[in-house]
């Protein structure tokens, strides 16, 4: 498997933290619910239930972006450009200190997940490269037997792979 690049990285680090800070935000808003602290119970109760889903969710794109799951690079762009709203709003409402920090931490986790790098890296099915090693000391086996959950191949890969076989024109 090849080294993971520092902009992939740095990309799942800032989801992640920005993951944590919506389950912090969501559990800190449900406890001053509960304590009755909020001057709208419904809006308060809907705000904990969509912080603490949607930082749950960061969560788990930080996670696959640190394993390189191919699903998880739109994800964390989507959360990125609704973040960049949020901190505009928030600046807007005279918030700059949580404002700056979400649109640095936006802006830079934008630039890591859509770095060159960061792409290459995540369009390639890195569980394939370990089967391919092991395939060619198979021997005289023309078809190897499907092997469990690397069979199928990525989007990425079969894009690749078309692109490979297109014609090209002279």
């Amino acid at each position: 498997m090849s080294k993971r690049p520092i902009t992939v990285q740095a990309a799942a680090a800032l989801e992640a933290v920005e993951g944590a800070a919506a389950v912090g935000f969501g559990v800190y808003t449900g406890v001053e619910t509960a304590a009755g602290a909020a001057v709208d119970p419904a809006s308060a109760i809907g705000v904990t239930v969509l912080a603490l889903a949607g930082g749950l969710g960061m969560l788990a794109c930080a996670r696959g972006l640190w394993r390189a799951d191919q699903w998880s690079r739109a994800p964390a762009v989507l959360t990125q450009l609704f973040a960049l709203p949020v901190a505009w709003s928030l600046w807007q409402s005279e918030r700059p200190e949580i404002a700056i920090p979400m649109a640095v931490v936006g802006v830079l986790a934008l630039i890591a997940v859509l770095s060159p790098p960061s792409t290459a890296w995540l369009i390639t099915d890195h569980d394939e490269d370990d089967v391919q090693e092991d395939d060619g000391a198979a021997g005289d086996d023309a078809e190897p037997a499907p092997q469990g959950p690397s069979e199928p191949r990525s989007l990425g890969q079969r894009l690749k792979d078309r692109l490979k076989e297109q014609p090209t024109k002279d």
